[in-house]
């Protein structure tokens, strides 16, 4: 057996992800680029603890996306984090080195970056972030790189953070951008959206939802009726997701 047909695994840390993006993404990209002994699977764990015996159970293990909840919990199961990572406190991609050492990563500040730039020609100079989540937290490091000040809501708000019923007609006006950084509206739950002032929002507000399923979540749904411009997260897990790739063949 040659070095190429050696079996390579990819896969998903997370919790109760059946929905997965990657899986399916990942999937029909071998299958196009016609990479017959590449695989990607969802590792669907209880308890981060577990994380130890995945390599041991999938020794043809080289790469792996994490997603909620694991992208902070995961830290300090890893041999090493990139700078970045350290930055912003969240991992949302492992590799494993020709030494078997476990190398963690961020690409979501990279796709945010890149698909809002594709959607707006102005960058937001303030923004509202829903959610203090690991998403979040590179949501915010892509934005302060931009020179954009960064607000924060929360159920549960912390010192120097806003809980939703404190969210008034000064501050919506004073923003450019919400993201929403929670998983309040994902599919099947596609009732719930994040509990802000929508009458405050109007036609200069982008409302930019992490959220991929359904494509227009019902936070999304609120902004279009009162006239916001909208971006789902689609492609920024597509620009995440390759800059996975690009990491994991590095």
């Amino acid at each position: 057996m040659t070095k190429e047909e050696h079996p390579k695994l990819f896969g998903l840390l997370g919790k109760n992800i059946d929905y997965s993006f990657s899986r399916n993404y990942f999937s029909n990209k071998f299958k196009n680029e016609n990479l017959t002994n590449y695989s990607y699977v969802n590792f669907d764990i209880k308890n981060i603890d577990d994380f130890g015996e995945l390599k041991k159970k999938n020794p043809n293990l080289i790469g792996m996306n994490v997603t909620i909840p694991y992208k902070k919990a995961v830290i300090p199961f890893l041999d090493q984090i990139s700078d970045e990572s350290k930055t912003i406190g969240a991992v949302n991609t492992i590799l494993w080195d020709s030494r078997g050492n476990t190398i963690g990563h961020n690409t979501d500040h990279i796709g945010f970056e890149k698909a809002l730039k594709e959607k707006t020609n102005t960058l937001p100079k303030r923004a509202l972030i829903l959610g203090t989540g690991g998403a979040s937290a590179a949501v915010q490091y892509s934005l302060e790189k931009m020179g954009c000040e960064v607000l924060f809501a929360s159920r549960n708000p912390k010192p120097k953070q806003y809980g939703y019923d404190k969210l008034e007609s000064d501050l919506m006006n004073s923003i450019e951008l919400i993201v929403n950084t929670t998983p309040l509206g994902t599919f099947p739950n596609i009732e719930e959206a994040p509990p802000i002032p929508y009458e405050l929002i109007h036609s200069k507000h982008l409302l930019f939802d992490l959220i991929y399923n359904p494509i227009i979540t019902r936070f999304l749904e609120n902004g279009i009726k009162k006239g916001a411009e909208t971006l789902n997260g689609y492609q920024m897990l597509v620009y995440q997701a390759e800059k996975s790739w690009e990491l994991w063949n590095q």
